[in-house]
């Protein structure tokens, strides 16, 4: 049996059916996937989070909570992992209702071991992708922190495809100074090319 390393993608369990847990927990292990259970959302919700990609399993008629419950806690904690609802009694009705609220998928009982797994892999290489999107947005927005006022002008303009001296005129200034400060914006957000900057300034735009 593979042993998983705490450094690897988690995912949390919340049954409050100890033995469906816990065979829950095991599956996952045994496929390689660091894998905890939870009996509660009580439970869950008090602890802490790695950094890491993440996925939950959670059955929708908890005792104390239902699943819409739950991913509505976790999203207020700031929780933003891809859920995966099981379900003894499932509707349409109810599916679509917790796709629309963002579960990466609904699953009914009894679960069939490779769709569990085949489900819990595409949440955690979503999850990954999240991180990794969240991680580049926040280091440009911290990159785009050192522009100066003008320099963002720049940026704006030159991402809208503005030629050096249509920007000249437009910022009442000398072509020299808007490759001046052109350039440093370049530097400042550590672009090569610039739809490197039209990818950094998306991110901009929708912080502002």
């Amino acid at each position: 049996m593979p042993v998983p390393s705490e450094l690897e993608p988690m995912v949390y369990v919340i049954d409050d059916e100890e033995m469906v847990r816990d065979a829950l927990v095991r599956l996952l292990r045994s496929a390689g996937i660091n894998a905890r259970g939870f009996a509660s959302a009580t439970e869950v919700l008090s602890q802490e989070w790695p950094s890491v990609p993440m996925s939950v399993v959670l059955d929708m008629n908890l005792k104390s909570a239902s699943g819409f419950d739950v991913q509505s806690q976790l999203a207020q904690k700031g929780v933003q992992v891809p859920i995966i609802f099981l379900t003894g009694h499932g509707s349409i009705p109810m599916s679509v209702r917790a796709i629309k609220a963002g579960a990466h998928e609904f699953l009914t009982k009894p679960i069939d071991d490779e769709e569990l797994l085949g489900a819990v892999r595409r949440a955690l290489a979503q999850d990954e992708a999240n991180l990794a999107e969240r991680a580049f947005n926040a280091d440009v927005l911290q990159r785009a922190a050192l522009l100066t006022p003008r320099e963002m002008e720049v940026f704006e303009l030159a991402v809208e495809g503005r030629m050096i001296k249509h920007m000249a005129h437009e910022l009442g200034t000398q072509e020299v100074t808007v490759k001046v400060h052109k350039g440093r914006v370049m530097s400042k957000m550590q672009a090569k090319t610039l739809i490197d900057l039209a990818r950094m300034w998306e991110v901009i735009r929708r912080t502002r």
